[in-house]
């Protein structure tokens, strides 16, 4: 009869390890992948870190002084106008106390906002991550930098008089004059960049022209009326390559004068990154890159964490960063607790830029447990040991939502060890912890626990828990 009742096993405690990274071989060894070396002659991270230190000296001096006269708590209230500018009167203050003028440190406030030194919302600003590991992170600096350079349109006020459409068609052309100034190695004649951006901008003209065919009539819609597209030429387009090399100059990626343009080290270094970021993109394992990040993760489930990782990789090489965050944070909020596990496992890829995204969802139940374990990896601690930085309230959350995932998309062997995961002691205690969590799986996650489990009266128990969550007892 002893058999029957419902024993109080001890479970064996094993840390909490995100779904993801469940299905890993025991001897499964990281496989070293040897990163691309940059081209001969570029100079170390150190020096291309202190070279962009450099650069961006005023615009850090322009975000420290905002963070000491302007944070929270202290005189001076907002610390822009709504739009990311700054007021006139924190302009003015910050002239004073800088011994600038207003102008230079509207200047130096538009480069920390392009650099991420600073988060503008709303009427308030923040310091931004990069800010707070500059003097020790040389890799928070170069992708200050890189942001910076990515922004280089908006770092130096166009020209008057341009259509908006041929200032857009020079800003997606550059790429490829930026290649050829990288490949050079060397100064170029500016009428040699101007053939090829004339050459660039017409195929872009070329492209847009499509005609379409109107079934049923055997014609095609608007041929008679379709204009041919007018050819780029170096009159129109000679102001504007001028405007294009002057800001990115602006930024530190070039030296333009007397006729002709040189990638500084940091601008080939840049174009090299960005170079190897298609490579990286043009070599998805699985053919994910074009998909929205939810479809992605979902075809990446059944693939290795290492593989899995690759696939992370092409597809945030393919999108800007702050977008890919966003498009991941989205889909970790959907109905699908594996998505939401293998979303975190992306963010992890991603790294420090996502910090701020995932500090933001901290205080949303659903994420808060992968935020928090995101975080403290992020800060330094041990994987195997990130766990701690949960309660036992919020492991148990995780706990139901990971036993979710397995339920939805695993097989029942792999549910019944993971209970072995829980940090209950034993089993009365972690029913009774479910039960009281409230997660909206709990229902499901334990009846599936039961019809897979065993041991018969382990299963009884966890049935009648899920009768009990059921009818609200």
């Amino acid at each position: 009869m002893t058999s029957r009742i419902p024993r109080d096993s001890r479970l064996r405690l094993v840390r909490p390890r995100p779904l993801a990274a469940a299905p890993r071989a025991v001897n499964q060894r990281r496989p070293r992948r040897l990163a691309p070396r940059p081209p001969e002659g570029t100079p170390a991270p150190s020096e291309l870190a202190g070279m962009a230190r450099t650069g961006l000296a005023g615009a850090v001096r322009v975000a420290r002084w905002a963070d000491s006269a302007l944070g929270p708590g202290r005189q001076g209230g907002a610390t822009t106008d709504g739009k990311a500018t700054l007021s006139d009167a924190t302009a003015e203050r910050a002239a004073a106390d800088l011994g600038l003028s207003a102008a230079q440190v509207r200047a130096d406030w538009d480069t920390a906002r392009l650099a991420g030194l600073v988060e503008v919302h709303g009427d308030s600003a923040r310091p931004g991550w990069r800010l707070r590991a500059w003097d020790r992170d040389d890799s928070a600096v170069l992708r200050g930098w890189v942001a910076l350079f990515d922004a280089w349109s908006l770092a130096y006020p166009e020209p008057d008089g341009h259509e908006p459409a041929a200032v857009a068609e020079v800003v997606s052309a550059m790429p490829q004059v930026l290649s050829f100034l990288q490949l050079s190695a060397g100064p170029v004649p500016v009428e040699q960049l101007l053939d090829l951006l004339q050459q660039r901008v017409t195929e872009l003209r070329t492209e847009r022209c499509e005609v379409s065919y109107e079934p049923g009539t055997g014609q095609l819609a608007g041929a008679p009326d379709q204009p041919e597209p007018a050819p780029a030429t170096g009159a129109s387009l000679a102001p504007l390559l001028d405007w294009a090399l002057r800001a990115l100059g602006s930024v530190g990626a070039l030296t333009y004068g007397t006729g002709q343009a040189t990638l500084t080290p940091l601008g080939s270094w840049a174009v090299w990154v960005k170079l190897e970021q298609i490579c990286v993109a043009a070599q998805s394992p699985a053919g994910n890159i074009e998909q929205a990040a939810e479809d992605m993760l979902r075809g990446c489930a059944q693939l290795r964490p290492n593989a899995a990782r690759a696939e992370y990789r092409a597809w945030l090489a393919a999108r800007p960063v702050g977008s890919a965050v966003t498009e991941l944070i989205g889909a970790a909020r959907g109905d699908d607790a594996l998505l939401r596990g293998l979303a975190f496992e992306a963010l992890r890829v991603v790294g420090a830029p996502a910090e701020p995204d995932v500090r933001a969802v901290v205080e949303e139940p659903a994420l808060r447990p992968y935020a928090l374990l995101w975080l403290a990896e992020h800060d330094g601690v041990d994987p195997e040991d990130a766990h701690e930085a949960l309660t036992r309230e919020e492991a148990t959350w995780l706990w139901v939502d990971t036993a979710a995932a397995v339920a939805d998309h695993g097989e029942a062997p792999m549910l019944v060890r993971h209970l072995e995961s829980a940090v209950q002691p034993t089993v009365p205690q972690l029913l009774d912890e479910v039960r009281a969590v409230g997660h909206p799986r709990t229902v499901q996650v334990l009846v599936a626990l039961a019809a897979a489990h065993p041991d018969p009266a382990l299963a009884k128990a966890v049935r009648r828990a899920a009768f009990q969550v059921h009818t609200g007892g």
